[in-house]
């Protein structure tokens, strides 16, 4: 029998004042409890009850283990009331990673109203694009874009699809005119952005006649987020390539033009992954359950947005 429960069976017995009574109480025998008593005795070799064949009382020592005991016994029951609370309420703080354009335009305004219908639950989230290891670096959930995911035993549910497209800015085109095709790419400033999931120099478009790859010339700038893409193209620099979430806000306001309006890059999966499907707790299960209902409408929303620039 372990430390804690010849704890609650020294409880037991102190409580009830008897032996059998906390048997009972135990649903155990007589004699477990004896014994259980006795171990505990010889293990801290120092009486605890002192007892006859017709009566008990606990020595000194004794009344300060009870006391200690019953503060520890209940100690674990209220953490294992608050774990079990936690498979059925959200409550607590999620640690979430996300691909800074989508944490930027889809996953904070999730959060918002997220927290609308769950006030209790709170967010560390932090934005890099990368695919970090979630045991690691302790996130509860990843937020990532990705053609496909490694096989890593995580759970991984598709939110959606998004793709990017090519801008410029209106000064630009005014200066260097527009590209018809995407083969016309080669004589412009093509602005690369270098991560995980964006194409370098090989640019593989989708068009009405299915796919196409354009080699681009040397980049006059190298970036590595959306956001700083949205800078360099807003500056003149050239035409590069945004997510759809980078692009609608200036689409939009008419601070970026589509280039190439017929064509759009590789489609890409939105993907929600998190450690594991067996005892997921409340927060992460009804997070996970609103951003497919919530993200969906998002992207759709902003794939119109887009698709209205081409006019």
């Amino acid at each position: 029998m372990d430390v804690f429960q010849t704890m609650r069976v020294f409880i037991a017995v102190a409580q009830s004042g008897s032996f059998t009574a906390a048997a009972d109480l135990l649903d155990t025998t007589t004699t477990n409890v004896s014994k259980a008593v006795s171990s505990l005795e010889a293990r801290l070799q120092t009486r605890l009850i002192n007892r006859t064949t017709r009566r008990l009382a606990l020595t000194e020592a004794g009344h300060r283990y009870l006391q200690r005991c019953e503060k520890i016994v209940d100690e674990v029951r209220e953490a294992d009331e608050e774990a079990g609370t936690a498979q059925v309420m959200p409550v607590g703080r999620l640690k979430i990673h996300a691909m800074a354009a989508i944490g930027n335009h889809y996953v904070i305004d999730a959060i918002a109203k997220y927290r609308e219908t769950h006030p209790s639950v709170m967010f560390d989230l932090t934005l890099t694009n990368r695919l970090p290891d979630l045991l690691e670096e302790g996130y509860d959930m990843s937020i990532v874009l990705a053609r496909d995911l490694p096989d890593s035993g995580f759970v991984a549910q598709r939110l959606g699809i998004t793709f990017s497209i090519l801008c410029a800015s209106p000064a630009y085109l005014k200066k260097r005119g527009t590209p018809e095709l995407p083969d016309a790419l080669v004589s412009h400033d093509c602005l690369r952005i270098v991560n995980t999931v964006m194409p370098v120099e090989n640019w593989a478009f989708e068009g009405p006649d299915g796919g196409v790859t354009v080699t681009i010339p040397e980049s006059p700038i190298h970036v590595n987020t959306a956001d700083a893409m949205t800078v360099a193209i807003l500056s003149g620099m050239g035409i590069g390539i945004q997510p759809i979430a980078s692009a609608v806000d200036g689409l939009r306001g008419g601070k970026l033009v589509r280039v190439l309006p017929d064509y759009h890059l590789e489609e890409l999966n939105l993907f929600a992954i998190y450690p594991s499907r067996k005892f997921v707790d409340a927060k992460i299960r009804t997070w996970v359950e609103f951003l497919k209902d919530y993200i969906p409408g998002m992207l759709a929303a902003d794939a119109k947005v887009v698709g209205s620039s081409n006019k």
